[in-house]
């Protein structure tokens, strides 16, 4: 697969980053670059090979899921500089 100028801009233009003309062909490159080596990656035989979340085999802490002290709405609501109705009140953002 191959990237044109036509499509670097249209791919510039949906991830909103604005590109000059000049730079096209350059995106463009950089693009094909990319491709380039995720074919690569597509070559590389991975069978028997186990998903890894890291490069080094560790196990992630756990705890136990217990319920904790709650109905504390309050004690949490006191912090607020301004809370009504037993909730945090923020100012409108749309009009």
């Amino acid at each position: 697969m191959s990237i044109d100028q036509n499509t670097a801009s249209k791919v510039a233009k949906l991830a909103r980053i604005k590109v000059e003309d000049e730079a096209l062909p350059g995106l463009a490159a950089e693009f094909n670059t990319i491709l380039d080596f995720i074919e690569q990656l597509n070559e590389v035989d991975v069978e028997g090979v186990d998903p890894m979340t890291s490069v080094t085999p560790q196990r992630l802490k756990r705890r136990d899921d217990v319920v904790t002290d709650g109905n504390q709405a309050d004690k949490v609501l006191s912090n607020a500089p301004d809370a009504r109705e037993g909730f945090f009140a923020v100012p409108k953002v749309m009009e």
